[in-house]
């Protein structure tokens, strides 16, 4: 770079860092739109909610195109100095690295962009055709967050509006695609367990001896939409499968290591009194076959998984599932019942990065992950397997932390639980009237709620930031919109 250049660039940045803001005030009337929160893409069927978007070269108010602030598509620029220029920096994803990358979305998506200060100058970015913008960032490592709905089909400028630095380099592409977002690119196994794949309550009968097949598989699945993870489940998919027996039955455990395992793996259930909840009994080498029997002693909804050392980097590969204990006549009645689990992924690489991704150790102990996931793969409960009611209907989930380090603050947003069964017990009155319930990794809960009026309701951990790192999930509820409990405007006489 030369010399008249660097000096070039320094007086536009300085230029723009003494003017900047005052004029940028005169010359834009931008409307900021924030967010709370993100995760992954919506849906297909997400998107098939909202209402008729407006024709293109129309701005979006917010009853014509509502905001699904819990599902936007993210893009993290940083501001830096690149080939000789301002310009701005993708982060993470298809961007990563990439100067003024093209952001690519589909119509009628919630779109977030995180600006990150990278050298201290002031700088902003802006969406002019889309009337939204970021706030100004001045320090260096300052950040500002906006988001608003692709309504409008086309290709469309993104820019610093700070008064020089378009022409010094800072500006890309928008580019929204028409039609809605296909499902999750496949190019390796769906892990994901439909949160519905559960056996059907047993309800009032003798204790029996019960048998439960459970295969130790090890196989690359599809983590995000161009990622892809190695992991290690029973049966095949993340959570393991739902075992259901009630109290006073004998459980014969038969676990099967596939033959082209590299690992050797078990299985500890916490409602079992035993040696590590037969663990010890149950380390199984690959191609072989163990069996371990115990009693079901004590009602209640228990968490089991993977005991071989390291446990954390079995558990965290996708090997814990839940087992119920109904206690005698079984649990309450309601229409549906659905199985969800959390947990956490370290990945070598930054979230969102495209291609075969290998687990961390250091994060793993250092207790930083890239991903926390429902049922082991983004978008698993919004594109791939979401919860489906209907207005009328009561609904249970079992609700699980495998982590292995996380406590999960599960709730549902837009609906307050009717019944909560706190730390698992099923034995003691449930808890009622509840917004958001804490399960420690390991823990499970049970939630029940009646659906009252149609919407999507989103599934989340309130630790909501965790919600951009892939913890999100919808359930879609048909059927009528009660004004009365909730309609936007004012009351009506």
């Amino acid at each position: 770079m030369k010399i008249g250049h660097v000096g070039l660039l320094i007086a536009i940045i300085a230029f723009g860092v003494i003017c900047g803001p005052r004029a940028f005030a005169q010359q834009h009337k931008h409307v900021m739109m924030s967010t709370d929160v993100a995760a992954d893409t919506p849906s297909p069927v997400a998107q098939a909610d909202q209402p008729t978007k407006p024709s293109a070269g129309t701005q979006a108010s917010p009853a014509a195109m509502p905001m699904s602030s819990h599902a936007p598509t993210i893009f993290t620029l940083r501001t830096g100095i690149a080939e000789g220029r301002v310009v701005f920096i993708g982060i993470g994803g298809d961007i990563d690295r990439q100067i003024n990358p093209t952001l690519i979305v589909h119509e009628g998506e919630t779109v977030q962009v995180n600006l990150i200060n990278g050298e201290g100058a002031q700088h902003d970015v802006v969406v002019d055709q889309y009337a939204a913008r970021s706030a100004i960032v001045s320090g260096k490592n300052a950040s500002s967050t906006f988001s608003f709905v692709a309504s409008k089909v086309g290709e469309f400028d993104y820019f610093c509006s700070i008064p020089g630095h378009r022409q010094a380099g800072m500006e890309g592409l928008l580019r929204v695609m028409l039609g809605s977002r296909g499902e999750m690119e496949s190019t390796a196994a769906d892990v994901t367990r439909d949160p519905a794949d559960l056996p059907p309550p047993i309800g009032p009968r003798q204790p029996q001896v019960v048998r439960v097949d459970m295969e130790t598989i090890e196989l690359k699945g599809q983590l995000d939409d161009k990622t892809v993870y190695t992991y290690w489940t029973f049966n095949g998919k993340v959570p393991g499968p739902f075992v259901r027996v009630r109290v006073g039955d004998t459980v014969e455990v038969h676990l099967k290591n596939r033959e082209d395992s590299l690992m050797i793996h078990s299985v500890d259930f916490h409602g079992a009194t035993g040696p590590g909840g037969g663990a010890e009994f149950t380390q199984t080498d690959p191609g072989t076959e163990t069996v371990v029997t115990f009693k079901a002693l004590v009602p209640g909804i228990f968490v089991y998984h993977c005991a071989t050392p390291s446990v954390p980097n079995h558990i965290t590969n996708g090997m814990y599932g839940l087992l119920l204990v109904e206690p005698e006549g079984g649990l309450p009645q309601v229409d549906r019942e659905f199985y969800v689990m959390q947990g956490e992924i370290y990945t070598v690489e930054p979230f969102g990065t495209p291609g075969d991704q290998e687990m961390d150790y250091e994060k793993l102990v250092g207790e930083r992950p890239e991903y926390f996931l429902f049922n082991g793969s983004v978008g698993s409960l919004t594109r791939a397997h979401p919860l489906y009611a209907s207005v009328g209907e009561t609904v249970r989930i079992f609700f699980g932390v495998g982590g292995p380090n996380f406590t999960s603050s599960f709730h549902v947003i837009g609906e307050i639980f009717d019944h909560v069964y706190p730390l698992g017990s099923v034995t003691a009155p449930p808890l009622t009237g509840v917004q958001t319930v804490s399960v420690p990794p390991g823990g499970a809960t049970i939630v029940d709620f009646k659906i009252d009026r149609a919407s999507r309701y989103t599934l989340v951990d309130h630790a909501l930031s965790r919600a951009e790192r892939g913890l999100v999930g919808f359930l879609k509820v048909d059927g009528p919109e009660n004004d009365d409990i909730m309609h936007a405007g004012p009351a009506k006489p």
